[in-house]
């Protein structure tokens, strides 16, 4: 009987070896990459730009080369093919986690409608969404209004 444990003991020391060798291979194994995904979108257009952490330049695809049609160009269904070819890239690269920063025309209260629908399709695709961000700018007086001292009058 002593000699049956002494060889299970032997049998099973090595597979609690290989699962420790298989622990230390997957966390070197869950290195992420990660990218921004600048979104500027009006009700005209939907512009979105993918860079590296440090600002170099992925990808870069707009309304146009999705589309032909004008009016078309800032259409939720053209973002999601936006999408759709920006996380083919980004899938080449092994990247796993993104950033978004989303910026309309300056005023302006919401993002146009292309905005969300990037955000939404990319995340269906697989990709971590870490933060994001709006990057409006915000009118701080400017210049003055037309219409002079007293206003516009009827």
């Amino acid at each position: 009987m002593t000699e049956k444990k002494e060889e299970k003991e032997i049998k099973e020391a090595p597979r609690e070896m290989i699962k420790i060798e298989e622990k230390k291979a997957e966390k070197k194994k869950k290195k992420e990459a990660e990218a921004v995904v600048n979104i500027y979108t009006s009700f005209n257009n939907t512009i979105a730009h993918v860079t590296d952490m440090s600002g170099r330049t992925i990808t870069k695809v707009t309304g146009g080369m999705v589309t032909k049609h004008n009016r078309l160009k800032a259409n939720p269904t053209i973002a999601m093919f936006i999408a759709k070819r920006i996380s083919e890239s980004l899938k080449e690269l092994k990247v796993s986690s993104l950033y978004f920063r989303i910026r309309t025309k300056t005023g302006n209260p919401a993002p146009g409608p292309g905005a969300h629908a990037i955000v939404k399709s990319l995340s269906r695709e697989g990709f971590k969404i870490k933060n994001i961000l709006d990057n409006t700018r915000i009118p701080r007086g400017g210049p003055k209004k037309k219409g002079g001292r007293r206003g516009r009058r009827p």
